[in-house]
């Protein structure tokens, strides 16, 4: 029998951060320009309002809530407990179908789907190039498929990368944490670390100072409820892997998907492309 593509241990730890964070607390209009930045490069013009496509790891439904609206169907799959959470969000839509499964396990026909996206959740998976492989079987020929994978920080200049590592020897510590420990330590770090970075770009910006290598900038101008969704998210997280651009080229080509493109701006690297 083969081997689930899946860690227990991080299915049980969204199932936990989505419950704790559904979303419903998210400003309107910062939920629309957080969509906006990651399916910006997404060609909404090859799809209509029959088409069909699945959200690969929906968690909150929070990327659902905005797509539903524009196609036929919509199938929301997630391997935790968040898909009771994304079944509450998404109520108001009629279109969208809830999987409770794992990538590897997603029952639907190959060659079958007009269009997939996974934002942020390959690469919690242990074999990542084996999920997207089974994302892109899914696919019709000549579908797109948008995909954000952690990146490994290949635009930033060296000490960037060493306060990263430093970063992470904190998460390998939190992640192991019981739930509830993992969580308070994640807001503490939300507060003590997010916040003031985040704060302290924006001022900086308005000041005319270019701020994309100040760590943590990227949420300038986000909510602190997001940093708190982040922190979690980041710090909770046992399994993390990280690819340089090249690398998610290479894993996207390698998955049978062509044309790929990628944004020029955060997130980085977010990238389409489409199934040959």
């Amino acid at each position: 029998m083969k081997a689930q593509n899946v860690d227990k241990s991080v299915v049980s730890g969204f199932g936990d951060e989505w419950e704790r964070f559904d979303q419903s607390d998210l400003p309107a209009n910062e939920h629309s320009e957080l969509f906006d930045l990651y399916f910006s490069i997404f060609p909404w013009e090859m799809l209509s309002n029959t088409s069909v496509g699945f959200d690969m790891g929906c968690g909150s439904g929070r990327w659902a809530k905005l797509v539903a609206p524009r196609v036929g169907q919509l199938h929301c799959v997630d391997p935790s407990s968040a898909i009771t959470v994304a079944t509450k969000n998404l109520s108001a839509f009629s279109n969208c179908i809830f999987h409770n499964s794992s990538v590897d396990a997603f029952a639907v026909a190959s060659n079958s789907m007009d269009f997939g996206y996974s934002l942020g959740v390959l690469h919690h998976i242990p074999n990542t190039q084996s999920a997207l492989n089974d994302c892109v079987d899914k696919l019709k020929k000549g579908a797109p498929f948008l995909l954000y994978l952690y990146y490994a920080f290949d635009n930033k200049p060296f000490w960037f990368k060493i306060i990263f590592k430093i970063s992470n020897i904190i998460r390998l510590g939190v992640s192991k944490s019981p739930h509830q420990i993992r969580y308070i330590l994640s807001q503490i770090l939300a507060f003590i670390v997010y916040l003031p970075f985040a704060r302290i770009s924006k001022i900086l910006e308005k000041s005319g100072v270019n701020v994309d290598n100040i760590p943590l900038s990227a949420y300038r101008n986000c909510s602190f409820y997001t940093m708190r969704t982040d922190s979690l998210d980041r710090f909770g997280t046992r399994l993390e892997q990280r690819f340089t651009k090249n690398e998610i080229e290479q894993m996207m080509l390698n998955s049978g998907l062509i044309n790929i493109k990628f944004n020029k701006s955060l997130p980085y690297w977010c990238a389409v492309g489409i199934k040959k």
